[in-house]
This record gives C-alpha cells, sequence and structure tokens, in this order.
C-alpha cells in the first residue's frame, strides 16, 4: 500500500475524500452535505453541515413526524378523515388540486405527501392535525426542540420560502434517524415510488428510489432561495446510511451527489478507522448565521431555462442541456472515473400505490383536475415567485376512471412501471 508522504495517510483513504470532490462544483459556492449512520448517527461526512438553510419541501419531513407523534398518541388515526378546506384547495402547485370539501384519511393524506410533494394535503394535515397552520407550526417547533434540532424553526408545513423558515443539515440528519427508529411500522411512506389517482401515475421525485440500488427514502425539495435539496437513506447488507444534500445545482446533480456520498459511505468498509472521527450528528456544533440566498445562482437569467419554485427541472435540463453552466450536466454523459459511482436509467420499479379520496368504506369518485394554463418563461428576479410552492414539478392532466381502495403502504407487486418525466 501507498502512503502520503507528509502524513503517511494512506493513498486509499484520500481517494475517498477526493472521491466526494468530484461531483463539487469548479467555482465555490454555497452548499451543504452530511453522511451519517442511521443506526448510530455517526457522522462519515460532513461539508457545512451546520449552516442554517432553507429546507423548502424536505419540511414535509417533519409534517410527517408530527403527524405520525399524533397518531402514536391517540390524536388522530391514519382513516381519520380531513377536509380541504378553501385555504389547502389555493394553495400553488404543486399539489394534488381536490376541491373545497373534498375528505380523505391521513394515511392518503400523507401518501400523496410524500410522493406528489403536495402542498394542499401538507395544509390539509396541518389544520386537521393542529387546528390551524399556525397550530400545526406550534407543534412542529416543539418536536423540534425535544430532537434536538436546534437550528431549526418552521412556520408552515410545506416549505414555502419565508423568512424564518429555516433548518440544517445536522438538524435534518436528527429528524430523519428518529422517523426511521421511532416509526419502523410506517417505514414505507419514505419509499413508495409512485401513487395512482384514477388515470394519473405520480413518481416520486426521489429519483434514488428508481435509480440507486438499495434506496429507501426520503425526501426532496426545491426554491429558488435554497437550491436543490434532498434526504436520502440506503441500506446494503443490513446497514442504513442517510445522505443529505443541501443546494445542489439541479435535481439531477442532488441525486449523484446523494448517491456518490452514499457509494463512498458504503465502500469504505474497514478503513473508517483511519478517517478523523467527527462524532455523531447531534455532536455537530451549530453555528450562528443567516441562511444564504441561492436565488440569483438558482434562478437568474444565466440559467437557459430558469426553474420557477414550482419546477424540479431535472428532465428539463436533460432535454434542453444547461450549457450555461459547468455544474449541469446530463447523467447519461457521465463516465465512471477514479472510483466515481455514476446512476444508471430507472430499473424495475414497484406498481404505484393506488390512492383515493373519502372514507375506505366509500371512496369519492375520482375528481378531473382543472387544466392549468400555461405561464410564459421567464427570468426569475429577486423577489419573484415567493408566492409560489414549494414543491416539486407538476403533473398533466390524465383521464378519469374510480380508484380501488389501497392497503398501507407496505409491500406491494413488482411489474414494470414506465419513468415518468
Amino acid at each position: 500500500m501507498q502512503y502520503c508522504a507528509s502524513h503517511r495517510v494512506p493513498a486509499l483513504v484520500v481517494t475517498f475524500t477526493a472521491a466526494l470532490a468530484l461531483a463539487a462544483p469548479t467555482h465555490a459556492r454555497a452548499e451543504a452535505q452530511l453522511l451519517i449512520e442511521a443506526a448510530t448517527g455517526k457522522v462519515l461526512h460532513a461539508e457545512n453541515a451546520t449552516d442554517p438553510w432553507y429546507p423548502a419541501s424536505v419540511t414535509k419531513l417533519m409534517t410527517a413526524y408530527t403527524t405520525l407523534r399524533a397518531i402514536k398518541e391517540g390524536r388522530i388515526s391514519f382513516n381519520t378523515l380531513l377536509t380541504v378546506s378553501r385555504n389547502a384547495a389555493a394553495q400553488q402547485p404543486t399539489k394534488m388540486g381536490f376541491k373545497a370539501g373534498t375528505t380523505l384519511t391521513v394515511d392518503n393524506a400523507l401518501k400523496m405527501l410524500m410522493v406528489k410533494s403536495a402542498n394542499d394535503m401538507a395544509v390539509a394535515i396541518a389544520e386537521g392535525v393542529g387546528g390551524s397552520i399556525e397550530g400545526f407550526a406550534d407543534l412542529m417547533n416543539a418536536n423540534a426542540r425535544r430532537l434536538g434540532m436546534t437550528q431549526s424553526h418552521f412556520v408552515n408545513p410545506n416549505g414555502l420560502p419565508a423568512e424564518n423558515h429555516v433548518t440544517s443539515a445536522r438538524d435534518l440528519g436528527i429528524l430523519a434517524r428518529a422517523l426511521i427508529q421511532e416509526f419502523p411500522e410506517d417505514d414505507a411512506y419514505w419509499h413508495i415510488h409512485s401513487i395512482q389517482y384514477g388515470n394519473r401515475v405520480m413518481r416520486n421525485y426521489n429519483s434514488l428510489l428508481d435509480r440507486y440500488p438499495g434506496a429507501d427514502g426520503m425526501k426532496t425539495g426545491f426554491i429558488c432561495a435554497s437550491g436543490y435539496n434532498v434526504v436520502a437513506s440506503a441500506t446494503h447488507n443490513g446497514r442504513r446510511l442517510i445522505a443529505i444534500v443541501l443546494g445542489a445545482y439541479s435535481g439531477a446533480v442532488r441525486a449523484q451527489k446523494a448517491a456518490q456520498l452514499l457509494e463512498n459511505g458504503f465502500n469504505a468498509g474497514g478503513l473508517s478507522w483511519l478517517t478523523p472521527s467527527l462524532g455523531t450528528v447531534d455532536q455537530l456544533a451549530p453555528i450562528d448565521a443567516q441562511p444564504p440566498n441561492l436565488r440569483d445562482e438558482m434562478c437568474g437569467g444565466h440559467r437557459r431555462k430558469p426553474p420557477s419554485e414550482d419546477n424540479d427541472e431535472d428532465q428539463q435540463e436533460a432535454a434542453t442541456g444547461d450549457t450555461g453552466s459547468t455544474q449541469a450536466f446530463m447523467l447519461s454523459a457521465l463516465r465512471p472515473g477514479n472510483g466515481k459511482f455514476v446512476l444508471g436509467p430507472p430499473v424495475e420499479t414497484e406498481a404505484p400505490i393506488k390512492v383515493f379520496t373519502g372514507s375506505p368504506d366509500h371512496p369519492d369518485a375520482v375528481q378531473v383536475a382543472e387544466p392549468r394554463a400555461k405561464k410564459k418563461q421567464h427570468v426569475a428576479k429577486k423577489g419573484d415567485g415567493e408566492k409560489k410552492d414549494a414543491g416539486e414539478k407538476t403533473e398533466k392532466k390524465a383521464g378519469a376512471k374510480t380508484a380501488s381502495t389501497p392497503k398501507r403502504a407496505k409491500h406491494s407487486a413488482k411489474p414494470k412501471v414506465s419513468s415518468a418525466n
């Protein structure tokens, strides 16, 4: 084995660290990364992990946690009916688009929240569990304090842009571990590949579920101020890791960087003792700073097709080729080198989980979504789009059929399902 002359560190360890840098942008920019063991909380890699950050739709992990706590405490059940209020129905896309007055179970709302990243479902859950958005935010913050998420403060259940709505990679790592450890029986919510409402099949925005072996969670998010965020988990040989990437330049880059973190963690093997100990995630020291605002970089005119708050943009970048930036690249164009892991095309996935409105005994007829008016593409300006949502890409209108009553998202058959755009 060859050693580096200055510190006598095995060259393979240097390769482990260098591999993480391969996916890094060529010029300095804000980004946070964290890799931890789910079982122990041991930190395997940390980069700006305690910098405050806008969470965007990753917020919905705390929305789900707060809801599952309410179920565990007996205040509601999975079959409790929620009502879509006028406020919920008025939320900006991404959303399911149900009419005000529609009812649905907590179970169905959670599935739509985690897969579709539906902002109307986030508000319906918040109002049903907490009485109001403000009341639910109080519950979210109480849970954050109890978990030791000292850098987090929530003001809404969906991650819509708000000045005081912040978290950090450290805190999201703590939250992800809490979800896994406190609710093992509900783990399937984090890795539903797709849901079906009538004829509409909506894929999870976490593309790692279909592209990285062993991927089993959790949630993506994007607003212009935060960049592309993801909390991802995967399990190999009984060992589960959690990777967090905040501020990636695109959905494609986000997925690639999370996959590379996971791959490096799983492949470290017996060499982990040679790297400096970073302690556990809760031991990472928070810093007092303002979260970076990446709006100009993420949604500025230098991009060929600037994203908006409600646009995940992975497929658009792949289609248009955003050559204006060295960070924007197509995954299909990547070639392995120096041990770098490359995401492949989507593999055979699970059948969509059917969702419905109404009660389990009397499901409603499928509602046909109103077509959205096409918007002219424009260059995002400072402050533009703040009233839009923190969700991901919107789905196209499809035909209507009556959905069958689903079971909880546990196990399902695995027919081949085509990849959504």
